[in-house]
């Protein structure tokens, strides 16, 4: 394929399309695979989830919030992970977190 008359524009344009393309064709193959496989795996009196993991992925339950910062009432946070900004800015001025937790 010759492809040295095509404008950059044009050349982009037709990138597009192929890896849409590809992906469009990838989904509809996995989607195929996945019936297949659930067809062999019925054959031998499994579900498809039996074979390939198993268990299902649990739902993370949502942590409750147990600070709350007293000028914002919408900012809360749990106590994991990085300390928001207000947390900080609260214990720069020589306060205690203690006095943001919720009772």
């Amino acid at each position: 394929m010759d492809l040295s008359n095509y404008s950059i524009e044009q050349l982009e344009q037709i990138k597009r399309d192929i890896d849409k393309e590809i992906a469009g064709r990838r989904k509809e193959n996995a989607k195929r695979a996945q019936q297949e496989l659930k067809k062999v795996a019925e054959s031998y009196g499994f579900n498809l989830a039996e074979l390939v993991g198993g268990t299902p992925v649990r739902a993370r339950k949502k942590v409750a919030a147990q600070f709350q910062n007293p000028n914002d009432s919408s900012q809360t946070w749990t106590g994991r992970g990085r300390k928001p900004a207000w947390v900080k800015a609260w214990e720069a001025t020589g306060r205690s977190i203690e006095d943001l937790r919720i009772s």
